[in-house]
């Protein structure tokens, strides 16, 4: 993750989305006092994102994760079978 200006991700655009979508890093732009900074990410690690918040947004999903992740944990696992 890296913070830079406005002014230095306008002199290296290419090169700060590169960073962002190839790296998957992460920009920070702060803005003029008052407003919010902009925080830059790829769409992958976007998606991934929404996803885990969709995984985590119910308690019953949750605990099945906690359940599953424990269960592998203890190596009580089935092979998949197609």
């Amino acid at each position: 993750m890296k913070t830079i200006t406005m002014t230095e991700f306008r002199k290296s655009m290419n090169r700060h989305l590169d960073y962002v979508s190839k790296d998957l890093g992460t920009i920070i732009v702060p803005r003029k006092s008052g407003q919010h900074a902009v925080v830059m990410i790829s769409e992958e690690e976007y998606n991934s994102i929404n996803e885990t918040l969709h995984l985590m947004s119910t308690k019953a999903n949750r605990e099945r994760l906690d359940e599953s992740i424990q269960q592998r944990e203890e190596g009580a696992t089935v092979p998949f079978k197609p």
